[in-house]
C-alpha cells in the first residue's frame, strides 16, 4: 500500500465519519423530542438523561473521528 493511498484513504475516512457525524447532530438536534421519548418508552430512559446520553455520544464520536482519522490524515500530509 502507498502512501497516496493511505492519505487518500484516511481522507475520505474523515470525510465519511465526519458527516455522519453531520447528520445525525442534526437529526438530533431536530428530532430530540421525539427521540428522547422513543427511548424513554424503549428504554425507560429518562427524556432528561436521554439528551445527555446524545451529546455524550456525539461528543465521544467526534473525538474518535478525531484521533483514529483526522490524525492519521494530518500527519501523513506532513510527513509527505
Amino acid at each position: 500500500m502507498t502512501t497516496e493511498t493511505l492519505i487518500t484513504f484516511f481522507g475520505w475516512l474523515t470525510v465519511v465519519n465526519f458527516g455522519i457525524l453531520l447528520v445525525a447532530g442534526i437529526a438530533i438536534l431536530l428530532m430530540q423530542d421525539w427521540m428522547a421519548g422513543l427511548h424513554e418508552r424503549m428504554l425507560g430512559l429518562p427524556a432528561t438523561e436521554a439528551r445527555r446520553v446524545y451529546f455524550g455520544w456525539l461528543g465521544s464520536y467526534k473525538m474518535l473521528t478525531l484521533v483514529f482519522c483526522f490524525a492519521p490524515w494530518l500527519a501523513l500530509q506532513i510527513a509527505f
